[in-house]
């Protein structure tokens, strides 16, 4: 079969579309036929040398996929050859075939073409458990998220609002009618503005319940700002830096909780039940259209170059899919 290679860190050109061993379906796992996979940013940092896959993973990028299972390993249940699905990953998504647990899999949401379904399991399972397990939002509170035109930002700020939440988001302006579309009330956009005094404006100086954090360093100490009385602020990327200083004091003064999470590295326990929590609790609001998949665009797989260099660039709005014929 074929997948993309990383021949040495670099930049996108090291990007190849090369013949690999066939993937094998070990106990507890099935092989799908990809029908598409999704460009996130941590793809960037594993081609940059910078993100390895975790122990057992495919050397491949790619965090998701939808597509077709073609196999079944020892000690699956529930699962048939023919099942259209799209799944969480480790690792291996640019490729024709992957390997995956079968509890990393989801059903396509009703109304959701197969192509489009790889834009969710990623966003919908790192959204999922960091705004709702861990960090509890609640109707009626507000929620702050960076990056609000990523792939991860555009579905927190969805399921933000879908949840009841006040949803503030920051991003460029060129993206801001796209996210009220998709439910933010407030946008920010952070090269002009200071999110911590637009939180406290539309809160009336109470600020915000929860804030995803796509930056890490550069925005801990305006965060911890931003945060109301008992709020809670994840941690999941490292954008802007990875130390930073915190001021216990504020964070004492406040009651605030600070947590970092990552999902990749998860055990396959955790992943599963991440993944049946987002099956319970968010695939019906994506099969009643209160929460979808943002497309930016779609390319063949062979120009990953070139969508890592649009993803890079942060001019898309949502996830660039990449297509396997």
């Amino acid at each position: 079969m074929r997948a993309i290679t990383i021949a040495e860190p670099g930049g996108p050109d090291v990007l190849t579309w090369s013949e690999v061993p066939e993937p094998q379906a070990g106990p507890g796992e099935v092989i799908v036929e990809v029908r598409a996979t999704a460009v996130n940013r941590a793809d960037l940092l594993q081609r940059q040398g910078h993100y390895p896959p975790p122990p057992g993973a495919p050397a491949y990028p790619g965090l998701e996929c939808s597509g077709v299972v073609s196999a079944i390993g020892p000690d699956v249940a529930g699962v048939q050859v023919g099942d259209q699905v799209c799944a969480l990953l480790a690792g291996g998504g640019y490729a024709e075939r992957v390997a995956v647990p079968a509890g990393q899999l989801l059903p396509v949401p009703a109304g959701v073409d197969l192509v489009d379904a790889a834009a969710l399991p990623e966003v919908a399972c790192t959204v999922w458990s960091n705004v709702v397990q861990v960090a509890r939002l609640a109707a009626g509170e507000t929620l702050l998220v960076h990056g609000g035109g990523s792939g991860i930002g555009t579905f927190a700020v969805q399921l933000g609002a879908a949840l009841g939440a006040t949803v503030v988001a920051t991003a460029r302006t060129t993206k801001h009618d796209r996210l009220r579309e998709l439910g933010a009330d407030l946008l920010v956009d952070y090269r002009e503005q200071d999110f911590v005094e637009e939180v406290w404006r539309v809160t009336d100086g109470r600020g915000a319940d929860v804030v995803l954090d796509i930056m890490g360093a550069s925005y801990l100490g305006r965060n911890v700002a931003a945060l109301a009385a008992d709020g809670r602020l994840v941690v999941i990327g490292m954008q802007g830096g990875r130390k930073g200083e915190l001021d216990l004091g504020a964070l004492l003064a406040k009651r605030g909780t600070v947590a970092a999470t990552a999902l990749r590295s998860r055990p396959l326990a955790q992943k599963a039940e991440i993944v049946r929590g987002v099956r319970e609790q968010v695939w019906p609001l994506v099969e009643k259209g209160r929460v979808r998949p943002v497309i930016d665009r779609r390319m063949p797989i062979a120009d990953a170059a070139q969508a890592h260099r649009l993803v890079e660039s942060n001019e898309h709005v949502g996830k660039v899919l990449l297509t396997v014929d």
